[in-house]
């Protein structure tokens, strides 16, 4: 089905800056936008909210003076949703209460036409629920918009059960023409992002749970070391732990308590002592003036060694190997054994990219003593950090003696405790892990969860299964595997489909 029209007049209802937000889009694509709210003042700020934004917009040459003025013409307040009973779409972008919105989509279907089309910005209500007892339950689907909707480009266009076929294609047309990056996505808890992206949150929580390392210590591994562009503590304070916390309890009570979601009792310590993040001045870190910005830990300088030997095939961290050598290390070669994944010997040590096992297990499981582990990395060609740990059995000497070479290459090295999948790894593997279940369970197709995570929230490598293809599905499902036997919980199973590409070594779009 085609998108609407130009002529098509659109109603947003809620003018807060969610709602203002939609109706910016929609009146700078050239509609005629009835900005509806039950305050009368809440209309009026929305609208100078708007007028602001175009201004600005102007005056830093990303719009041009003419179309903003005619955007601003096109948002008309109305006070009652019979003022705008002759509108083709209505977006409501109300409070997140179920009985609210079912009375509001009641009481739009008494009033639009019969083809008026019903969408919900919802981030986490279900859209069967909200079509249920309506006349005309097709007309309804989800329109997920994210925060700021001017700028972040993804608009999930949910489906209930009953929601037309075609309905959701006009929607998903229609946010397209409107310059957005539309994805579908089925009426399930957290729809695409908020269920994939839970992993990013509890890994890191977990990690910190355990002390193997400080929170920017974790945010900097993750930012400079795998390419993304908040690490997942900074990025809780500033959604908000209150709202982060909430969605997690959500989506985790919606899968009827299913252990993969389960929230983090330290979060909601944090919620209960008031620490909310940035707004309330303090969270997993402190803001304002005189607070002191946290720092990461990073490693002394320390003497590396000027060459090393690479047995076998070191896999996703070939890369690396082209770094050293360009840092003037001469890297020997040797042929590994034959099924078994390749490592270095620095010095004393021997150093490998963690597999989701500790370092102090796999050091006894392997016979190696002085065993040192390193994490994932975006680009191990161009990564500005990396994460290191040691066994309980490697001596100190041979850690620094591998420090010192990784430093010698131009990495910032911050050594955390022995944990299970270092940080990055683990994240990315349960990223990829419940991205393949969302794809089993006919979610959203994988280009569609790629795209939405790749644009929701901006990871790198084109998304995680884009990322799990170029490390292997059998490597992540070893990875995740080895930490489900650490840990010993449902936490980490591995997804059905992603065991299924491992055996059949399929990649995760075909």
């Amino acid at each position: 089905m085609s998108s609407l029209g130009k002529d098509v007049k659109v109603l947003v209802i809620g003018a807060g800056a969610m709602g203002s937000g939609i109706a910016q889009v929609a009146a700078r694509a050239g509609h005629t936008v009835y900005l509806c709210d039950g305050r009368v003042e809440a209309i009026a700020a929305g609208r100078a909210a708007i007028e602001k934004d175009l201004k600005f917009l102007v005056s830093k040459n990303r719009l041009d003076a003419v179309e903003a003025e005619a955007a601003l013409e096109r948002v008309v307040p109305v006070a009652a949703l019979a003022d705008a009973a002759d509108a083709g779409l209505a977006i409501e972008a109300i409070v997140e209460n179920i009985d609210v919105k079912r009375k509001l989509f009641a009481e739009l279907e008494r009033t639009l036409g019969t083809e008026a089309i019903i969408a919900s910005n919802t981030s986490s209500l279900s859209i069967n629920a909200m079509a249920a007892g309506l006349a005309r339950p097709g007309r309804l689907a989800g329109l997920h918009f994210f925060n700021p909707a001017p700028r972040m480009a993804l608009v999930e266009v949910v489906s209930g059960l009953t929601t037309d076929r075609e309905v959701a294609e006009c929607l998903h047309a229609t946010a397209r023409d409107w310059g957005k990056v539309p994805v579908h996505a089925a009426s399930t808890p957290g729809f695409i992002v908020n269920r994939v992206a839970r992993p990013y949150y509890a890994e890191a929580l977990r990690v910190l749970a355990e002390h193997e390392a400080g929170p920017a210590t974790l945010d900097a591994i993750l930012r400079e070391g795998c390419g993304f562009a908040m690490g997942p503590f900074e990025l809780m304070d500033l959604i908000g732990h209150d709202v982060n916390f909430a969605v997690t309890k959500s989506v985790f009570d919606a899968f009827f308590g299913d252990r993969r979601f389960a929230p983090s009792p330290f979060q909601q310590e944090l919620v209960a002592a008031g620490r909310l993040g940035r707004k309330t001045g303090r969270g997993i870190y402190e803001y304002g003036e005189l607070a002191a910005k946290a720092v990461p830990q990073d490693e002394p300088a320390q003497d590396g060694e000027p060459r090393i030997t690479v047995v076998g095939d070191i896999g996703a961290a070939a890369p690396l190997l082209a770094r050293l050598e360009a840092a003037g290390i001469e890297v020997r070669r040797e042929a590994g054994m034959h099924g078994r994944r390749g490592w270095m010997q620095i010095g004393a040590a021997r150093v490998a990219l963690t597999d989701g096992r500790t370092a102090t297990i796999r050091s006894d499981e392997e016979q190696v003593p002085n065993l040192v582990l390193f994490d994932l990395c975006l680009d191990y060609s161009t990564s500005t950090r990396i994460a290191l740990t040691r066994a309980d059995q490697c001596g100190l000497g041979a850690l620094r003696v591998v420090t010192g070479t990784f430093q010698k290459a131009g990495f910032k090295v911050s050594v955390i405790d022995d944990v299970a999948g270092l940080i990055a790894l683990r994240t990315v593997a349960m990223l990829a892990n419940e991205a393949a279940d969302a794809v089993l369970q006919r979610v959203a197709s994988a280009r569609d969860v790629d795209t939405a995570m790749r644009h929701g929230t901006n990871y790198p490598k084109g998304g995680p299964l884009a990322w799990a293809d170029q490390l292997g599905a059998g490597f992540v499902v070893e990875v995740l595997a080895n930490l489900k036997e650490h840990y010993g919980e449902e936490r980490y199973r591995v997804s059905p489909l992603l065991r299924r590409k491992a055996c059949n070594g399929e990649a995760m779009y075909d």
